[in-house]
């Protein structure tokens, strides 16, 4: 996306992709929620262990990473739909210890990338506006 003709504003638009993977997450009733100390997109997990701080157990079900170069944005974002969570053992997820991940499958739902490529172009309009799809002419070559 071109900032420039958006908002100059790094915050805003990291903000902007995870309302728009909740959108895209409650079409499937499922409640993803932000954080502001932490980038991504978060679920509450009743059915795991508080933490030692009392606080509800909370998984990272997608992640964001982009790179702007001259306010237009490369990169993006991750959800996590049938990942093998067991790769994640190993590692901390940016830098975050005391959360684990999931994925759709894991909360029960058994999407596909069609099923959620869908949801995301729904949900897309909701947070950016109309996205300007290219005349079928455009795609057809010359000649």
């Amino acid at each position: 996306l071109d900032l420039k003709r958006r908002r100059e504003d790094v915050r805003a638009f990291v903000a902007a992709l995870e309302q728009w993977i909740i959108g895209t997450l409650a079409a499937f009733n499922v409640r993803g929620e932000r954080r502001e100390d932490r980038v991504g997109v978060w679920v509450v997990r009743p059915d795991r262990p508080a933490l030692p701080d009392g606080s509800p157990a909370e998984d990272k079900i997608a992640a964001i990473g982009i790179r702007l170069r001259r306010w237009v944005s490369f990169h993006g974002i991750a959800i996590n739909v049938e990942p093998d969570l067991t790769h994640f053992g190993g590692i901390i997820p940016c830098g975050v210890q005391d959360h684990g991940v999931t994925s759709l499958v894991d909360l029960g739902l058994p999407l596909t990338m069609a099923d959620l490529d869908l949801a995301l172009k729904s949900a897309f309009q909701d947070v950016f506006g109309p996205a300007t799809v290219l005349p079928a002419e455009a795609s057809r070559k010359a000649g």
